[in-house]
């Protein structure tokens, strides 16, 4: 019975042995496995939520890899981002959002310019408001007592906003539109305010204007940029940004990508 016993203590001790070094093993493997499988969460000023989907859609399709997007003002990104939001990648519609990020240390450098932002005005398929690039229509309608409701994004926080700012009140509008003005959290959402047809019009990015989904709705007229500051559209890495999200950064610089961009609007950067 004792040989019996000092046998099975032997058998157990190898089965130990051997249970502990293929679970180490496993152990060993899963960071390695959980790493490409990971998905990095990108953050996309919303106005170039159409573009993006586009290109997402083509950069899946040639590599294989996978993105997740999420689409909201780049102010709001920046105070997540700073907040600990494990972006891996922030596509601002303002440089200085991304300078401000570099400053604090929250992006791996300054990263590089991949659009230029143009605005348009916009009104719903019955608005009564007529569309020209002095907004000569909305001067008329805003006298007349018809101009109720104007969509902008909030220039708070959403540099299409703060542009759409500037252009009214540089044309002598803004005081006017104050108690008209309906305002969206991010670009987007203004762009659904201002076609949705609870609203005469507004300012949206021109790349939203041109989307189907938008242009089924209503009518859009591309605004001066000289009527605003740059629209300078930056993005930049975060400091943990793993290798599929490099790769994204890369494809987002490639002529495939830039065409994108250019279909839908956006001016493009000097390379």
């Amino acid at each position: 019975m004792h040989g019996v016993t000092g046998l099975g203590k032997i058998w157990g001790l190898v089965f130990s042995l051997v249970f502990s070094l293929v679970l180490s093993f496993c152990v060993a493997l899963m960071p390695a496995v959980s790493r490409a499988e990971t998905v990095p969460a990108i953050a996309a000023a919303a106005n170039i939520k159409f573009a993006l989907d586009d290109i997402v859609k083509n950069f899946s399709a040639e590599t294989g890899l996978k993105v997740r997007v999420s689409y909201g003002s780049s102010g709001n990104f920046v105070a997540q981002i700073q907040h600990g939001a494990p972006f891996e990648m922030l596509l601002s519609a303002d440089e200085r959002y991304i300078h401000e990020l570099q400053k604090a240390g929250f992006t791996r450098d300054e990263g590089v310019q991949y659009a230029v932002g143009r605005l348009a005005l916009v009104a719903p398929n019955k608005s009564p408001l007529t569309l020209d690039t002095e907004l000569n229509g909305v001067k008329a309608l805003l006298a007349a007592g018809k101009l109720e409701r104007f969509a902008i994004a909030n220039p708070e926080h959403a540099p299409y906003g703060e542009r759409a700012r500037e252009l009214l009140q540089k044309l002598g509008l803004w005081d006017g539109l104050q108690t008209k003005l309906i305002l969206g959290e991010n670009a987007s959402q203004a762009a659904q305010f201002a076609v949705s047809g609870s609203t005469q019009g507004g300012i949206i990015p021109l790349s939203l204007a041109l989307a189907p989904q938008f242009k089924a709705l209503g009518q859009a007229i591309a605004l001066p940029e000289a009527l605003h500051g740059p629209l300078n559209q930056r993005m930049a890495l975060m400091p943990k940004a793993g290798a599929t999200a490099e790769r994204f950064y890369q494809y987002l610089q490639s002529d495939a990508a830039r065409a994108v961009f250019l279909q839908y609007g956006f001016g493009l950067p000097a390379r």
